[in-house]
């Protein structure tokens, strides 16, 4: 399958082929029709990595600091190899996806095969997402306008923290796409609002959308203008949207708040504050996460524990399906946002837009394809050279291609000239890149075709720690030689599987 993929070394984006993922316990696998490109965001990741090292070390000093740790620990030579190797590993891109329901795993309820849906799966034809980061599209929301119901759920839980009223005024500072969703979610709030930036054609679609604006380009004073719209008490609350440095849209916010007043950051701004700003007027202050409750909660998204609805109102899966209602009803306009298409091979010109100019709503359009002939979950490499092996060699093959495994385990493997036949990995990407990288033949993400290759004959096991004892019982059962990294298995019961 085609997947957009990100050098961080270069910033070069690419349309590659990676095996397509198995369908994991609680997850669903989607055939993809429509992604969108988060402008904002994948800009960012994109100017990332086509930066040098001097400009990403200013950009993440936080990762500065654990580098420096690592240096002080493991040694310089050490330090810089693993820097090399995590800027070398490609990242996927993309959160904003739409397609149709091909299986279901174990454990999932609530969806069935055909059903199309929407979730944060990658720019790629086939995606696997965990149950909760998805939801079903209404029969009379179509796939392009569906494509923006993760960005509106970013726009929708910045409001819910604002906690709008009937009546109230507030401002949406930045109006790229986020922003553009929170002025007509704010509007179908019953609010007032007042819509700030630098373009006229995005200042254009919020007054389009029921919005007073202020241009700054033209020198406009927003806090004069809020001032004004609020009948000179002050706005209610400030929603900030924009993608900036500077400190000056949460001064402004401060300046423009009555007493009281509460202000969301969803965007990145400089976050410089006086106290001063803040202590006369009592205002709140409050960083907004992501699509809602759940988000980076292991239990939530990736094992699928829901929270309970009379304690947790609004998690992210149901901040999708609130989106997606708001559409059906018509309440909500998406199709006025994109302003460009591409196809999945014309990717890079996507991203070369964004990068340069200032687009909207860019949409990436997948091609019609038997589901089930493309389903190719193990490819081979043949644009890389195989590594030259001596006859009578060892063939082995390698479940999991981490940072471990990349690092320290292949590589030494390799260099003792034993045969690499294949790797597999859960999303494919990695194994891919391994696979490359090192001269394997084939890259997987069904592991039990790799075990059930006549050809292999030995298998290196470096997957998480609490899927070791599991895949070293698979292994001896397809009799393998094993080589598995410690620990062997984490408590007894898992021994007394491997021995059965």
């Amino acid at each position: 399958m085609k997947q957009i993929l990100q050098n961080l070394q270069t910033g070069e984006t690419l349309v590659a082929e990676v095996p397509v993922p198995l369908v994991g316990r609680g997850a669903l696998l989607i055939k993809t029709t429509r992604t969108l490109v988060s402008a904002g965001t994948e800009r960012m990741l994109v100017d990332f990595g086509k930066g040098n090292f001097l400009q990403k070390a200013r950009q993440q000093p936080d990762k500065v600091k654990q580098v420096l740790e690592k240096i002080s620990t493991d040694g310089l030579q050490v330090t810089l190899e693993a820097v090399r190797n995590k800027l070398d590993t490609p990242l996927p891109l993309g959160y904003c996806n739409v397609g149709r329901l091909l299986e279901t795993g174990a454990g999932v309820s609530g969806f069935v095969a055909g059903d199309r849906v929407i979730s944060n799966g990658k720019h790629a034809e086939y995606v696997c997402v965990p149950k909760n980061l998805c939801a079903k599209i209404p029969d009379n929301v179509d796939d392009e306008s569906a494509a923006f119901t993760v960005i509106g759920a970013i726009a929708l839980q910045g409001i819910r923290l604002i906690a709008p009223t009937l009546g109230e005024t507030v401002v949406v500072t930045g109006l790229g796409l986020i922003g553009l969703v929170a002025v007509q979610l704010l509007r179908a709030h019953g609010c007032r609002v007042i819509g700030i930036d630098f373009d006229a054609s995005k200042i254009a679609l919020a007054r389009q959308f029921g919005a007073e604006t202020v241009n700054l380009a033209l020198g406009e004073d927003p806090v004069a203008a809020a001032m004004r719209y609020s009948k000179e008490r002050g706005v209610d609350a400030v929603l900030i949207t924009a993608s900036t440095k500077s400190n000056e849209p949460i001064h402004q916010a401060t300046a423009m708040c009555r007493k009281r007043g509460r202000i969301v950051l969803v965007g990145v701004v400089g976050m410089e504050m006086s106290r001063a700003d803040f202590y006369e007027k009592e205002l709140s202050f409050q960083v907004s996460c992501s699509y809602g409750p759940g988000r980076y909660d292991p239990e939530y998204e990736e094992k699928g524990q829901d929270y309970p609805v009379g304690f947790v109102r609004w998690t992210q899966q149901r901040n999708f399906e609130a989106i997606l209602d708001m559409l059906a009803d018509g309440r909500l306009d998406f199709k006025t946002l994109i302003s460009h298409r591409f196809s999945i091979d014309s990717a890079p010109e996507a991203y070369n837009l964004i990068s340069d100019g200032n687009p909207l709503g860019v949409l990436l359009e997948y091609p019609e394809r038997d589901a089930q002939a493309s389903l190719e979950r193990v490819i081979a490499i043949t644009n890389h050279k195989p590594a030259a092996v001596a006859a009578g060699t060892a063939a082995l093959g390698f479940i999991g291609a981490g940072n471990y495994a990349s690092n320290i385990l292949i590589p030494a493997f390799a260099k003792t000239g034993a045969q690499l036949l294949s790797v597999s990995s859960a999303s494919g990407v990695s194994s891919v890149h391994v696979a490359k990288k090192f001269g394997i033949r084939q890259a997987s993400t069904d592991t039990q075709a790799l075990l059930a290759d006549p050809a292999i004959k030995a298998v290196a096991i470096t997957t998480r720690h609490d899927s070791h004892a599991y895949w070293v019982g698979q292994a001896l059962a397809a009799n393998k030689h094993v080589f598995v990294e410690k620990p062997l298995a984490l408590n007894s019961s898992q021994l007394d599987e491997i021995e059965r």
